[in-house]
């Protein structure tokens, strides 16, 4: 499985350099305030992510729609969390860069970031408890974020998902992003997208017309989503579970 995990991260840093210059035109042309790219500063973590779970067999992919800013925009890994990230895919001691501005109200920490990512900690701990660990939940199921980027606007620091932007750049954005998804579908030989949320599915269906690919939906598991709350998360584990393989 070398050349699977070769092709990944091939096709992963050509999504990180295509990115970076599409970021400095969000900004330039005025759709945001502020962009973050984690596979820029937080390359290493990541590459060390495909290294783990991109080589072991997995043919589900779960496709996720860009960082969150305790998360990937942390730590380089789609639906990261602290503890997930420690303690079931067992990456540790790898230093993560800062972006080159940083938001005052969206400080980068890497691994040691104080604060839990909800959606991380609801779709591993799922994974972990129907697989077991890192080794055999990437046997069944490859998790990827659509879009690289934290797009970032206000004195806050809101995290704008890119549903909710338009222009040029955007549009030139999905370009590469529906690219990137075609390889990785290709690299592991995949036959079924998980798009973990509706825009995460309608991107699937959109960039993989044509690719005999099964597309799926669930419920996104964000804290902010009515139905991944419902019934203390359990409705939310029941839908997703339909899903898996």
């Amino acid at each position: 499985m070398a050349d699977v995990v070769h092709e990944l991260i091939a096709s992963a840093s050509r999504l990180r350099d295509a990115s970076q210059l599409i970021a400095s035109r969000i900004v330039s042309e005025g759709v945001a305030d502020l962009v973050y790219n984690p596979l820029n500063y937080a390359w290493e973590v990541h590459e060390e992510f495909i290294r783990r779970t991109g080589g072991n067999g997995a043919k589900c992919i779960l496709l996720g729609m860009n960082p969150g800013p305790h998360g990937m925009g942390q730590m380089g890994i789609p639906f990261a969390a602290t503890s997930v990230v420690r303690d079931l895919i067992r990456i540790t001691g790898i230093t993560v860069a800062k972006p080159e501005i940083t938001h005052p109200k969206r400080p980068v920490n890497g691994l040691e970031h104080p604060k839990e990512e909800v959606s991380g900690t609801r779709l591993w701990g799922v994974l972990e408890h129907r697989y077991g660990d890192i080794d055999k939940i990437s046997k069944e199921v490859y998790v990827v974020n659509h879009c690289p980027l934290m797009i970032l606007n206000g004195d806050r620091g809101t995290n704008v998902t890119p549903n909710n932007v338009a222009g040029q750049a955007v549009d030139d954005l999905m370009v590469i992003c529906d690219q990137h998804l075609r390889e990785v579908v290709d690299a592991l030989g995949a036959k079924k997208v998980v798009g973990i949320g509706k825009y995460a599915e309608k991107r699937a269906v959109s960039a993989l017309h044509g690719y005999g690919v099964s597309i799926e939906t669930c419920w996104h598991p964000s804290p902010a989503s009515p139905l991944a709350n419902r019934n203390g998360g359990a409705d939310w584990r029941e839908n997703i579970s339909k899903v898996l393989p």
